[in-house]
């Protein structure tokens, strides 16, 4: 059963230096037909959500007028009545009262900011448009117009950030007490252009560093109340991203929009990752699709396997069964646990979250 939908909204304001998701500057000619192309592909594969997750990009580049549109649209074309959670991206610099308003009037009822950093020097250093100030600002109107549910996105790992300033923005997230929070530490992505900056030594990685700063957002976080449910995302019990725990947990969803997955039964496709050949080819009425493949059943359930086990959760002791010299090795480490019928990470295992999923694999 298909529970879940995204929707990529390509559009940026900034194209941030580090960021891989397929994006492009924000281009007022391209924008209405991007939008009806989208409702066109919603209505040729009809079915009836429960979350709905918009990402990007920035979907709050679209203005009041383009959001409403579109969010219109997809009332006027799928059955949206069991939709329980409704996510929307937003960057500090694009929140207005105006928008905020629209959104919550209109279904929305979760929004993820990304913040990334409070300290200007780093936020320079990112590349992105916005200031701590802003931020702050834009936190405090989400609020203001009636939004309860609100994720600040934080990154650790920036090239030139100490453990100071990650302790900093940390602690300042956490007083302004928002319902969920995003830590990842920062990836150096091929195609991006942080990625030829290391290559070219201009940066470094530093694991050592890195793992002790994911020990002290662990450790401030889950003193501060927020329960760690998957190696990045924290949240107090009922307010985990329900929509995310859908491709944690293996379940199908449908993705909409230039370079958007879906994954139904044993297909994966993608659409093509590009917002003017998506265009031409929904209105020409041809394939959107740009990559397919068929999963076998012992390839999706190793992806469960690896991104169930890195929820709080775990997964089922039985999923392991063909696993066993890898179990009991980590579980002499200390990497594991096992419940009465479940394993999952130990604090020590999620510093090492992905040689450990790699294993099952």
């Amino acid at each position: 059963m298909i529970r879940s939908l995204y929707i990529h909204i390509p559009f940026c304001p900034k194209i941030c230096p580090y960021c891989s998701f397929y994006k492009e500057a924000s281009d007022r000619n391209k924008t209405q037909a991007f939008l009806d192309a989208v409702l066109m592909e919603a209505k040729a594969i009809p079915f009836q959500p429960e979350t709905i997750f918009f990402g990007g990009g920035t979907p709050t580049a679209l203005s009041s007028k383009q959001l409403d549109d579109l969010i219109r649209g997809l009332y006027a074309c799928l059955d949206l009545s069991q939709v329980t959670e409704w996510t929307v991206e937003m960057n500090p610099a694009t929140v207005s009262l105006e928008k905020a308003d629209l959104l919550l009037s209109l279904g929305v009822n979760r929004i993820s900011m990304g913040i990334q950093s409070w300290d200007s020097t780093l936020l320079t250093t990112l590349g992105r448009v916005h200031t701590a100030a802003q931020a702050e600002r834009s936190y405090g109107i989400l609020r203001e117009a009636g939004f309860s549910n609100i994720n600040l996105d934080l990154i650790f790992g920036i090239p030139g950030q100490t453990p100071q300033q990650w302790q900093d923005s940390l602690k300042k997230t956490i007083a302004l007490n928002p319902d969920h929070i995003s830590a990842y530490c920062l990836t150096y992505e091929e195609d991006t252009e942080y990625f030829l900056r290391l290559g070219k030594g201009i940066y470094r990685q530093d694991t050592e560093t890195d793992a002790a700063l994911f020990e002290t957002t662990m450790s401030l976080l889950e003193e501060s109340g927020y329960l760690q449910y998957e190696i990045s995302n924290y949240a107090p019990p009922g307010k985990e991203c329900r929509h995310n725990l859908v491709y944690w947990m293996g379940e199908d969803y449908i993705g909409l929009g230039p370079s958007a997955f879906s994954t139904v039964g044993d297909s994966r496709w993608s659409n093509v990752a590009n917002t003017a050949e998506y265009i031409h080819r929904i209105t020409h009425h041809q394939d959107t699709v740009d990559f397919r493949e068929t999963l076998t059943s012992t390839t999706r359930q190793a992806e469960r396997l690896a991104f169930g086990i890195r929820t709080l959760h775990g997964v089922p002791f039985h999923w392991l069964k063909n696993h066993q010299k890898q179990v009991e090795e980590f579980l002499k480490l200390g990497l594991i646990e096992t419940g009465q019928e479940t394993v999952r990470l130990t604090r020590s295992g999620r510093l090492l979250a992905d040689s450990v999923a790699a294993a099952f694999l």
